[in-house]
């Protein structure tokens, strides 16, 4: 039995959608975040030293990153071809992306949107400048160019990783989620008929049943 510890509007919840997916027999232990700061509780601290979701017990292993968690649980399946093959290492490269180069600016967007309510209120209008000039000069080019990507990569087949349905498709839901609510993708319909496709699949329609609300909002 897989044990997935799940953080609520989290990364992890791609790993119970991944669950699904596979049909794996699991079950969710539930991790809140703390309701003043947002971050993740202690509780997880206390299974992994930096305390990140998502992590998972499988095998007596346990289990964390997210890349390396869906390259585990779905090594052997239809959706992670073998390494070396063309289309293995098309999987491989989103799996990489999704968290090495899409979600840092993405993060950073978020961080930065909460800076000017946390500052004190003589220099919140200091603070809302300084966020509107990083946005301008840098994040919200940044974003276009990945939201381009992922139209890009879209268009080719109406998946990230070949013709069919992969744990691509499932890494890159976060990002893409988060990136539907932080960056303009009006002009981008492969991306949005991708995003109404995964939302319509079976089993992420039963991962949001088992791992609760869930609007791909937060950052971690």
């Amino acid at each position: 039995m897989l044990t997935i510890h799940h953080l609520n509007e989290s990364r992890s919840q791609r790993i119970i959608w991944l669950a699904e997916e596979l049909g794996l027999p699991y079950r969710v232990t539930a991790h809140s975040r703390d309701p003043r700061s947002h971050l993740a509780p202690d509780s997880l601290r206390r299974l992994h030293p930096l305390g990140k979701a998502p992590m998972v017990e499988h095998r007596g292993r346990m289990l964390a990153e997210t890349g390396a968690i869906v390259a585990h649980l779905a090594r052997g399946s239809a959706l992670l071809p073998p390494e070396g093959t063309e289309a293995g290492d098309a999987v491989r490269y989103w799996l990489h992306y999704a968290e090495g180069s899409a979600m840092p600016p993405l993060v950073m967007k978020l961080v930065l949107s909460t800076i000017p309510q946390r500052a004190p209120l003589l220099v919140r209008p200091v603070a809302r400048a300084l966020v509107a000039g990083v946005h301008k000069a840098y994040l919200g080019p940044e974003l276009d160019r990945h939201a381009d990507w992922w139209e890009h990569a879209l268009a080719a087949t109406g998946w990230f990783a070949g013709h069919d349905f992969t744990a691509a498709d499932v890494m890159m839901s976060f990002p893409v989620e988060m990136g539907s609510l932080r960056a303009d993708l009006s002009g981008r319909p492969a991306t949005r008929d991708w995003l109404a496709r995964i939302h319509a699949r079976p089993a992420y329609r039963r991962a949001l049943t088992a791992g609760g609300p869930y609007s791909g909002a937060a950052a971690g």
